[in-house]
């Protein structure tokens, strides 16, 4: 198996969280980031977080760093910081408030790649670009959208020759964006 580096997305500001940050907050009895590491971590030979706070508390589940760009620029600027620190060539790059990914997330986006470096998941609805695998040759082009101003995950992804893997895992890509789904 080709091993693969996992970069976890836990910089955001989560407006819609009240400023909560999302990865630290419980949900079913323990915080999002450990559903996301339960999930990813048997998939992957290391992990990456971005997080533009609370490094201290996140560095207890891996390597972390904030973003390049300041102010809270989103997932593209987390991408571009942590790249370099990611071991492998290959990287899965998912969201900390996903905590039920599919646990064969990273095997069946790279058996979907096809001749591309990128491969996005698609639920069977929307395409879900925080939950995609990369080679780690495409950070300069992260860097280079940031610096023309291209701050959107999605966008970045439509300037690149990429796979649409889809799943059927109903319920996989949930994302826990508000205080009220924390019940």
């Amino acid at each position: 198996m080709i091993p693969i580096s996992a970069l976890i997305l836990a910089g955001g500001q989560a407006t819609r969280m009240q400023g909560r940050d999302k990865g630290l907050v419980v949900w079913r009895g323990k915080p999002l980031i450990e559903h996301v590491l339960a999930r990813v971590l048997p998939q992957v030979d290391d992990v990456v977080i971005s997080c533009n706070r609370n490094a201290e508390l996140y560095s207890r589940y891996g390597r972390c760093l904030p973003d390049v760009v300041e102010g809270f620029a989103g997932p593209l600027a987390g991408m571009a910081a942590c790249l370099p620190l990611c071991g492998h060539e290959w990287v899965l790059v998912v969201a900390c408030d996903m905590p039920c990914l599919p646990v064969s997330l990273a095997e069946r986006l790279m058996a979907g790649l096809g001749d591309n470096r990128l491969a996005v998941a698609h639920d069977g609805e929307h395409l879900q670009p925080l939950a995609l695998l990369m080679h780690r040759d495409l950070g300069d082009s992260l860097e280079g959208a940031l610096r023309e101003g291209v701050y959107s995950v999605q966008r970045w992804i439509n300037g690149h020759s990429h796979s649409v893997v889809y799943f059927e895992d109903e319920g996989g890509f949930i994302n826990v964006n508000r205080l009220g789904e924390l019940e």
